[in-house]
């Protein structure tokens, strides 16, 4: 029979700090409307509403943010163009403040250890997730409070398995057989997992054969690692940030401890941990988080301005990432690196900057020319950037043994350390900042019909977020630090580049090498320590794996498809949901966290209010054509 509610309602699938950061721009859109009508929106989650998933507080209190406190915010703020009311307030850090002041008196802090956190942390540290969840906690709490007295928020603690369209509305189905009537769904899904399939599925029948230990991609707070016995060697592929987190749970989560040690760290094993023998394509981890300053001119585009993303997007089905806009990146990748260097430090140059940059604008970066320039331009060599070497450091390397592999390593990670943290290297800032312009210049054509659908797959939902995070979402210092210690200790060995792992039958063991070095190593237990994969038809999300069976979303290379404009699920023909909304890491929407830095316009907080904007609209034309006929009616039914 058909579902009927007196009262206009939205689901929120996943209430994670994307769904709330899109309930704050629900509230404000609300706020600044002529008309309110009563609405309830049930925010639906297995995991705690504020944090969700991956920022709950259920898990060690060792993984850490690779953002610095003073860089996350859930706010809007005058950088921000959004339709609704901007409505600022405390990025992390300010929060801390807030609280530890007296003048923010409602956060939640019921851990002791998180307590202790926010009595010392400051400027320039990087926050436990732990104190990250009461952040969100307390920002989900100050959106619900910002509602006006009719809209009212159902928190339910459940996972949702279906969507079905009714005559008047959506029908949400959660496992435990509870049916919400909604007027609109909203999938914010976040992070999902997925089944093991290709290479990793094999490896899990590899390992149950002959009883090793396999561990597939997964959130590295939800791995259970207690398979992984003390003293074996455990192969890692992967060296960002789940690998990171991983060492970290299998060294110092095991009871060791690092300490200070003149200027760098030694660690002291607890005799608990396994070796960690770890590699992958690169070979070396992510470059480590800038701490340094700007000191010389404002960082600006050069050469991805509005009117050249403009043109390269213009005819349908021909713009190839690699072929039309890399030079442009590179460029601009370049001309914030040395902008900072010439402007910032005169003192390591030996030409004008006016000068430098007119040739930079034109030369062949792969020539003698190029270095020429360099040579002539910068006393210092270490001061000359190539990219491609500056993405593959051990590119065409080979090494006479393992140990002289590990001194390569260990002098790698010491020189990116030092020039990503020291003052007077704060060129290595002006190409984050280049970064960061040119990502936030390309994503708003992130779903623009123009790129070919093998750029689309290989370049935007592949090669190019990979490469930002290489260079601009690394680990804090100090985890580097920490994996210098542990090869000093011997616990961790680097592997080598374009790491290379089979499955021996004869050995009945996994066989790790590399092109690095000569030899392999046969070791009974494997990580593949990176995200899983976002793909609907080996998703683990029962609702995201709904809208693939039942039709009403379509995907595109494993990603939900959404419209550009207001992110409304399409259908196979393209066509735009009336009633349901997705956002999120799962779209082919360009990517955008779920928090940002503050003062950069960020590109979630613009979806979220389009979205806001246009599911209010959704509710107040409901409202408008359906009086409400008995106010105490529940909007919740249940499955007979």
């Amino acid at each position: 029979m058909p579902i009927t509610s007196p009262t206009p309602s939205i689901a929120v699938v996943g209430a994670g700090p994307r769904a709330v950061g899109w309930l704050e721009r629900f509230a404000a859109a609300r706020s600044a409307a002529a008309e309110r009508p009563p609405v309830i929106i049930h925010l639906i989650d297995p995991f705690p509403a504020g944090p969700g998933r991956i920022w709950r507080h259920d898990q060690s209190p060792l993984l850490k943010l690779n953002s610095m406190a003073e860089d996350v915010t859930m706010f809007t703020d005058d950088s921000c163009t959004v339709d609704g009311p901007v409505a600022p307030g405390p990025s992390l850090l300010e929060w801390v403040e807030g609280v530890r002041e007296g003048s923010i008196r409602d956060a939640s802090i019921d851990d002791d250890a998180v307590g202790a956190e926010l009595a010392r942390l400051r400027r320039g540290h990087f926050p436990t997730r732990r104190l990250q969840s009461r952040y969100l906690d307390w920002f989900l709490r100050r959106a619900i409070a910002a509602l006006d007295a009719d809209a009212t928020v159902v928190r339910r603690t459940g996972e949702v398995v279906a969507v079905s369209t009714a005559d008047d509305g959506e029908a949400v189905r959660l496992a435990d057989g509870t049916v919400i009537r909604a007027d609109a769904v909203v999938y914010a899904l976040g992070h999902t997992g997925s089944e093991p399939s290709g290479e990793a599925a094999a490896f899990a029948v590899f390992a149950d054969r002959h009883s090793l230990h396999y561990q597939p991609p997964a959130f590295t707070a939800d791995a259970d690692l207690s398979g992984i016995p003390a003293g074996e060697t455990v192969a890692v592929r992967g060296m960002g940030l789940a690998a990171v987190d991983l060492i970290v749970l299998l060294t110092e989560g095991r009871g060791g401890r690092f300490e200070r040690h003149g200027d760098g760290m030694r660690y002291r094993p607890s005799g608990r941990e396994p070796r960690i023998l770890i590699g992958s394509r690169r070979g070396v981890p992510y470059r480590s988080k800038i701490s340094s300053a700007l000191v010389g001119e404002a960082p600006s585009l050069r050469h991805l301005a509005p009117e050249v993303v403009a043109r390269l997007t213009r005819d349908p089905g021909t713009l190839d990432f690699r072929r039309d806009v890399w030079p442009l990146v590179e460029r601009e990748l370049l001309h914030g690196y040395y902008r900072e260097l010439f402007t910032g430090h005169p003192e390591r140059v030996a030409v004008a900057w006016e000068r430098f940059r007119a040739e930079l604008d034109t030369v062949d970066l792969r020539s003698a020319a190029y270095r020429d320039l360099l040579a002539a331009s910068l006393p210092d060599r270490s001061d000359h950037l190539h990219l491609d070497a500056f993405d593959r450091p051990l590119a065409g390397e080979r090494f006479a043994s393992r140990d002289a592999l590990q001194r390569r390593l260990r002098e790698h990670l010491r020189d990116d350390l030092h020039r990503r943290t020291a003052p007077e290297h704060s060129e290595t800032l002006g190409l984050f900042l280049a970064l960061l312009q040119t990502m936030f210049a390309l994503a708003p054509v992130g779903a623009s019909p123009a790129w070919t659908d093998e750029s689309r797959t290989r370049d935007l939902h592949g090669w190019w977020p990979a490469y930002f995070s290489y260079v601009a979402s690394g680990p804090p210092g100090h985890r580097l630090e920490e994996l210098l210690a542990l090869s000093d200790a011997g616990i961790v060995e680097f592997a080598g580049a374009d790491l290379i792992v089979t499955a021996d039958e004869r050995a009945r063991a996994f066989r790790v090498s590399s092109p690095s070095v000569e030899g392999s190593v046969l070791t009974r237990t494997l990580v593949d320590a990176w995200l899983p994969a976002a793909h609907a038809d080996r998703t683990d999300n029962r609702a995201l794996r709904d809208l693939a069976v039942s039709g009403a979303g379509s995907f595109r290379h494993g990603m939900l498809r959404v419209h550009p404009d207001d992110a409304r699920v399409l259908d196979a023909a393209g066509a735009p949901h009336p009633r349901r909304w997705a956002i999120g890491p799962f779209t082919d929407a360009p990517f955008a966290g779920a928090f940002a830095r503050p003062g950069t316009n960020a590109l979630s907080f613009r979806e979220n209010d389009r979205v806001a904007q246009a599911v209010h609209r959704l509710i107040a034309d409901r409202a408008a054509t359906h009086s409400a006929t008995s106010p105490g009616t529940s909007a919740v039914l249940s499955l007979q």
